[in-house]
């Protein structure tokens, strides 16, 4: 067995250059060694939706040289900085991974470690967060402050954020898991295409929603996925949103949303005409873009209080495809694992599970008849890709 096992988590929203990048990175690092993707599936981190379903950014990350490829479950998927690391991270100790390699804006992986090490361990810590939460700062910003005061050291870009959050999940676990950095090379948030190979993903959807050519920013295999396709829009659900709130008699149900969040999004509702409209009213000092994206999915979603309680723990692993080499892996170190793997759906085999048969149905609702009775039909017909 290699000496190595690499994790890598990502949602591929689509996969670009600097994807590629980030593998061949990898590849040099630690060759021949398999590479496990822990993939966000049809919504993303920040409360977004994926142009491109699982399965076809499945299709493209084997190609391009990921062994093992398995899901990370709604809950897990769409969710503040912090679940999205620990669902991912849980599941790549499960798979045996040894070293995870995330992309970072510092590539400065010590630095990154003594921010956890503080968060962790420093008893003054929680105190001062909650002085910046009542001085009304979101959560992200108010941990940040409080590091920064503390260790005199200050990340805010959001793959440093993720990053820490990782590492924090490594070490209050004590998973045996070393982190490594790759540099990111590009502005995350930039909308606009540059003339140069590694644009942001940002960059690259918001090229695609306005027609524009991206053959120079994505590989081969993406381009062809992408060219001359419908690529879906937040804002193709935004009547089915509008009617949810609406005619909902408590939003409070659903997670993140209490009572003050409630009022807003009765109020702004009536005169917002897009998702991007309805956050900008209703976003605040303490409640960023992101987030309250994530909330309206969540209440698109029937993604309730309840729900966000029992899907706590990552209790099975979805398998979505994988090379010979992952293979090979998996046939190894499978009756290691304590948790059931799981290559076909089933419904009865998992709560969370089945709830994730319902998100792919709520995603397929905006396409054409027959991509979307595909999209359905392939949450329990389809078996994990093989390398070709």
């Amino acid at each position: 067995m290699a000496k190595h096992i690499v994790g890598i988590i990502t949602e591929y929203n689509p996969f670009h250059n600097g994807h590629l990048y980030h593998i061949e990175k990898v590849k040099e690092i630690f060759p021949d060694s398999p590479i496990i993707l822990v993939l966000g599936g049809n919504f993303t981190q920040r409360g977004d939706i994926s142009i491109l379903n699982k399965w076809d950014k499945t299709e493209i990350a084997i190609k391009y040289g990921i062994d093992l490829v398995v899901e990370l479950p709604f809950p897990f998927s769409c969710a503040s900085a912090d679940i999205f690391a620990k669902g991912s991270i849980d599941i790549l100790n499960y798979l045996g991974v040894t070293d995870l390699v995330f992309g970072s804006e510092s590539d400065d992986i010590e630095g990154i470690k003594k921010l956890v090490e503080t968060e962790l361990s420093n008893p003054d810590f929680d105190n001062l967060v909650q002085v910046y939460l009542r001085m009304g700062y979101n959560y992200p910003t108010s941990l940040s402050k409080a590091l920064e005061d503390i260790t005199g050291d200050c990340f805010k870009l959001p793959n440093d954020i993720l990053g820490i959050s990782y590492v924090k999940a490594i070490y209050a676990n004590n998973y045996k898991i070393t982190p490594h950095t790759i540099k990111r090379t590009n502005d995350y948030h930039s909308k606009e295409l540059n003339n140069i190979s590694i644009n942001s993903a940002t960059s690259i959807r918001d090229a695609l929603l306005n027609n524009k050519d991206i053959k120079n920013s994505v590989p081969s295999i993406t381009y062809n996925y992408l060219k001359n396709k419908k690529i879906p829009k937040l804002d193709n659900y935004f009547n089915l949103l509008k009617y949810k709130i609406i005619s909902s008699n408590d939003l409070t149900i659903y997670n993140l949303v209490d009572s003050g969040m409630e009022t807003k999004l009765k109020k702004e509702i009536l005169n917002s005409y897009s998702f991007d409209e309805l956050i900008n009213k209703v976003k605040s000092k303490n409640a960023t873009y992101a987030k309250i994206s994530r909330i309206l999915i969540y209440i698109l979603c029937d993604y309730t209080k309840d729900m966000a309680k029992e899907f706590k723990e990552i209790k099975y692993i979805r398998l979505l495809g994988f090379s010979n080499k992952g293979r090979d892996y998996l046939n190894k170190i499978k009756k290691d694992i304590d948790i059931p793997i799981i290559s076909k759906f089933t419904r009865e085999k998992d709560k969370m599970l089945e709830y994730e048969y319902q998100i792919t149905k709520i995603y397929s609702l905006v396409f054409e008849k027959d991509k979307s009775k595909s999209l359905i039909e392939a949450e329990y017909k389809m078996k994990p890709i093989r390398e070709e």
